[in-house]
């Protein structure tokens, strides 16, 4: 069987990926400093991480050094990163931190509501977005994203879960040196920024794959350029009594769209089974 490509050339993917992924950054960075400016900075809540941080001191002294308090604080753990994580990750982090600071300073402070609920609510999903959008590409928004992804890169946890828990000590001290009020705003703006993460930052959701084909090499030979392990088993038809081959799989749902493509390009006419995983054990290579 052969399979035509219309993608892009080789040369051109390796110009237009690097290029895309510089994008969405910069469009994350606008995301995560509109939720502050429009919504969170207005009430005086906050969204955690560094920025929690930065905003909790500004609060307390001027709410205008909140972008370079935020850069500074950043700058430690982003070398952090570039030793645990790698060169490209903290590159795409440090752009993202940069953008960040740069559009807290030039977008206007502006009360998009009058009900800090709202603002909490509305705050925490918008920054959310810039935060899964910018793990998703492969980089980070900076400060306790970075202590999060080194965590969920070498643990299956979810993302979202170990940013709340980081967050919970920035919500104490606002309530303990501002309001309690303005705490639990804050607590719910952090619930939500974490359930909108874990939608979108979907590396840690297992998946495993079960592939009934007639095409045993075909399909063997184009798994194997996947990064993941295979299992083969001989099955056979319940009805027709034909010889099959089944082959199992575990991936991400991150993955999962190019391991459909893989499937199709491969045997077209394959029966495929996905299920969530619950667990597992033993050997998985965790995404970079």
């Amino acid at each position: 069987m052969q399979v035509r490509s219309y993608g892009l050339p080789q040369n051109m993917r390796t110009v237009v990926r690097p290029l895309k992924e510089v994008a969405i950054i910069i469009f994350s960075a606008f995301l995560i400093a509109s939720g502050m400016r429009l919504f969170l900075i207005p009430h005086q809540l906050l969204s955690g991480g560094v920025a929690g941080v930065a905003s909790v001191v500004g609060y307390l002294t001027d709410p205008k050094y909140i972008s370079k308090l935020y850069f500074v604080i950043n700058l430690p753990l982003i070398v952090w990163g570039f030793i645990a994580v790698g060169k490209k990750y903290i590159l795409l982090s440090l752009l993202s931190v940069v953008a960040t600071t740069w559009f807290i300073t030039i977008i206007p402070e502006v009360q998009m509501t009058k009900d800090p609920i709202l603002a909490s609510i509305f705050g925490g999903v918008i920054i959310a977005g810039g935060v899964g959008f910018s793990l998703r590409t492969g980089g980070s928004s900076g400060g306790f994203d970075i202590l999060g992804s080194i965590i969920s890169r070498k643990r299956d946890i979810p993302m979202g879960n170990i940013m709340f828990l980081m967050d919970g000590l920035v919500i104490l001290s606002l309530g303990f040196f501002k309001s309690w009020d303005s705490a639990l705003y804050a607590m719910l703006c952090i619930f939500v920024k974490s359930r909108v993460v874990d939608m979108i930052h979907i590396r840690h959701v297992k998946l495993t794959c079960f592939i009934v084909t007639k095409e045993r090499e075909m399909m063997l030979a184009r798994l194997r350029e996947l990064p993941h392990g295979i299992t083969v088993v001989n099955a056979e038809g319940g009805y027709s009594h034909e010889g099959n081959t089944m082959l199992m799989t575990v991936t991400t749902r991150y993955e999962l769209a190019n391991l459909r493509r893989t499937i199709l390009e491969a045997d077209p006419s394959s029966f495929v089974n996905v299920v969530e995983t619950v667990e597992i054990q033993g050997r998985f290579k965790r995404l970079g």
